[in-house]
């Protein structure tokens, strides 16, 4: 079973995944193989996700690319816009998975299996908050270790 970490009342959910995965990214015990990322999202999210992830930071670089890009299989963060994209399929790392987007994947079972880790981001908006409740149920009733990260007691 994996571990499924829910992170709700996200005021901006493109800034907060950049700050967590430089988080995961960067705890990486030394001597130990990085920690890769793959985030999952709408299009235009991850468009605009890319262009942050550049500029975040002045001190830190977020290597990252798109999953149909040549270097996805040896870049530790990657965007994709599906959960079944067959280059997602195909990449050889899989840690953790955090996602960004409302749709619940169509086969958790799977996902869950491939990613021993996976971060849903749930913002503000009443849309995606319904959304994230219903993707909590759903992994709930599959019988997923479940945790919840409440960013506006932060």
């Amino acid at each position: 079973m994996a571990r499924i970490d829910f992170h709700s009342n996200v005021g901006d959910k493109l800034e907060y995944a950049c700050r967590l995965s430089r988080k995961i990214w960067s705890a990486t015990p030394e001597g130990e193989p990085v920690r890769n990322i793959v985030m999952v999202g709408e299009k235009t999210d991850l468009k605009r996700l890319d262009a942050l992830l550049w500029a975040f930071s002045k001190t830190d670089f977020l290597p990252h690319c798109f999953v149909d890009h040549e270097a996805a299989p040896e870049t530790p963060i990657v965007l994709a816009d599906d959960f079944s994209a067959p280059a997602l399929v195909s990449l050889p790392h899989a840690d953790v998975l955090i996602h960004l987007g409302t749709r619940m994947p169509n086969d958790v079972a799977a996902l869950a299996a491939r990613f021993p880790r996976i971060v849903e981001v749930v913002t503000v908006d009443e849309a995606e908050r319904l959304a994230g409740r219903e993707r909590y149920k759903a992994y709930r009733d599959l019988g997923h270790e479940l945790h919840n990260f409440d960013q506006a007691k932060s």
